[in-house]
């Protein structure tokens, strides 16, 4: 399904079911939610609230090649807005998200297309939100991974 020629949404941390950010922000805008991941990226555990920054993006110490071994999935829904709800839907994540616009020094993520994979493993094209590039340098530096990429699995294991 598809809203208003707008693509869906791959969320993975505090915008998942269950979490503080899921109905403030979805609840009356979303038509549709399924069990997603994203390949290619891991996730970092942030202030309060996760960080994916892309495995391309990740060198190994002592290296400039990205490292092989660090390329991992992220566990997260594929969130589709409601007829005439996209564009709230899509303003009101930006501003969740700290995102300005394209290449913005502000931006705490920076949304981009990136192929999400279905529960069935059909891949669609969805915006994602991952750490901009200040904040993932800091990451890559002293962040703390999530195993298994998945917030909610971390959450519990805390």
């Amino acid at each position: 399904m598809r809203a208003e020629g707008g693509l869906p949404f791959f969320v993975y941390g505090t915008l998942r079911p269950g979490e503080q950010n899921h109905d403030l922000c979805l609840r009356g805008r979303v038509a549709e939610e399924e069990p997603a991941r994203l390949a290619g990226a891991l996730l970092y555990d942030g202030p309060g609230y996760p960080y994916a920054v892309e495995a391309s993006d990740i060198t190994a110490p002592g290296t400039t090649a990205p490292d092989a071994v660090a390329s991992g999935t992220v566990v997260g829904e594929l969130v589709t807005a409601k007829p005439g709800k996209y564009h709230e839907l899509l303003t009101e994540l930006d501003e969740l998200e700290g995102y300005e616009a394209p290449d913005d020094p502000r931006n705490l993520y920076v949304r981009v297309v990136r192929a999400v994979l279905r529960s069935d493993g059909t891949p669609v094209r969805a915006w994602v939100y991952f750490a901009a590039p200040r904040v993932a340098h800091g990451l890559r530096a002293h962040g703390r991974l999530i195993a298994g990429g998945d917030w909610l699995a971390h959450l519990r294991g805390r």
